[in-house]
């Protein structure tokens, strides 16, 4: 109706328009005549070529670190007809959501919520929500996610206190215990599943230590929930987070995230306003909330025993066969190994990027190298969710043959 009404109302200025310059007037204005009607209805910029056509995408085997594969039953849902964020039928599926987080994270807590962007996201949450400038926090580094933690502490003032390893290398509880001593944190952030090395680091004692010290413990599961045991309430974890594109196959965009009463206590007994309000009212991404409730539904009827087992066996497969192609395990521990990324040293003599390149033209398959400090050193596999099962290693193994096979060695 609107847009009928504007129509009338510039053809109605048109006929004024020419109305008023008709006569010996109007060769001489008919070029103001052309401008104005060039500025009521003519665009300058041409629709792009691109969007004239339809929406292309290829179906690819989705073997990295993530995002993996979709299954069908979540694409169904985040495909199902929009409803309003502040409906009631909203209201009950966020509070499904909120269940089913609780039920991952097996946690009790209140504060348990889906947020609208990735882990990444979740973790900039977590620390901006918990932290004030000045502040000391000690983030514990041995891959790309505890960098990344670090810097975003630095940059919203806190004082920041690194434990460093190189990528695969874990820290004792002694380590953990004797750094917070020193530096006495009010935050200490470890990654779970360090996707960048394929390392699953060991958990049980450090929520104590915490504790003990009267530090907050922030644990990043993105790469390892659902795949790898872990127990909020259980191991003292006040802050855990996670994504909703590996193990648990939704479409990435909305990270779980969960606060216990003590991290709670810290947020909202601040001294100063969070520089970055994360804990906010906006319309949230309805389709990535349905896709994420049916992704947590498919979590609960398989059970958490169920999916840690399954990702173990089949990685333990992946791992004889990677081994029979002559190829080295990154991280020599095996109960080091992240069950859902695992990574191996690069071939000697090879070039990792040509390997790669050759798997996604000839295979279509993705796998991928290292992620910031473990670049150069290793190529990932991950098998998640959707993803884990046998023949799905299979087909990984088939096509790294073929590229090792195919791709140049070098004599050196």
């Amino acid at each position: 109706v609107m847009q009928r009404a504007l129509f009338r109302r510039s053809a109605l200025l048109s006929q004024h328009a020419a109305a008023a310059l008709d006569g010996p007037l109007a060769a001489r204005s008919a070029p103001l005549l052309q401008r104005l009607e060039r500025s009521m209805s003519s665009v300058t910029i041409p629709p792009p070529p691109c969007m004239l056509r339809p929406l292309e995408a290829p179906l690819r085997y989705l073997f990295g670190p993530g995002p993996s594969n979709v299954p069908p039953r979540i694409l169904t849902a985040g495909g199902r007809p929009i409803i309003g964020h502040l409906h009631p039928e909203m209201y009950e599926i966020m509070n499904d959501i909120k269940q089913g987080i609780q039920y991952a994270f097996q946690t009790e807590n209140n504060m348990t919520i889906a947020m609208s962007g990735s882990g990444h996201a979740a973790m900039e949450c977590a620390v901006f929500n918990t932290v004030e400038p000045g502040e000391s926090v000690l983030v514990a580094i041995n891959g790309i996610w505890g960098e990344r933690v670090a810097e975003i502490a630095e940059r919203m003032g806190a004082n920041v206190h690194t434990m460093v390893k190189t990528p695969g290398g874990y820290f004792s509880n002694k380590e953990i215990e004797q750094a917070m001593e020193k530096y006495k944190p009010v935050l200490f952030f470890l990654t779970h599943g360090e996707s960048s090395a394929g390392l699953c680091h060991p958990v049980d004692g450090i929520g104590d230590i915490c504790r003990k010290h009267n530090c907050l413990f922030l644990v990043d599961t993105v790469a390892s929930l659902g795949a790898a045991p872990i127990f909020m309430d259980k191991q003292n974890i006040d802050i855990l987070y996670t994504g909703s594109q590996k193990a648990l196959n939704a479409p990435p965009g909305t990270a779980p995230i969960s606060f216990n009463d003590r991290a709670c206590h810290k947020m909202f007994n601040r001294k100063t306003k969070p520089v970055q309000i994360c804990l906010y009212h906006h319309t949230g991404p309805v389709s990535g909330f349905f896709a994420l409730r049916e992704s947590l539904a498919i979590l609960a009827e398989k059970g958490l025993e169920e999916s840690w087992r399954k990702h173990k066996e089949v990685a333990a497969y992946l791992y004889r066969g990677l081994e029979d192609l002559g190829l080295k395990l990154f991280i020599p521990e095996r109960d080091l190994r992240l069950p859902s990324v695992t990574t191996i040293a690069i071939p000697e003599g090879y070039n990792w990027r040509e390997l790669l390149a050759y798997i996604m033209k000839h295979h279509q398959m993705e796998m991928t190298g290292g992620l910031g400090p473990s670049i150069g050193m290793v190529m990932r596999i991950g098998l998640m969710g959707y993803n884990c099962e046998k023949t799905n290693a299979d087909m990984a193994l088939h096509a790294l043959a073929d590229a090792l096979k195919n791709c140049k060695k070098s004599k050196a």
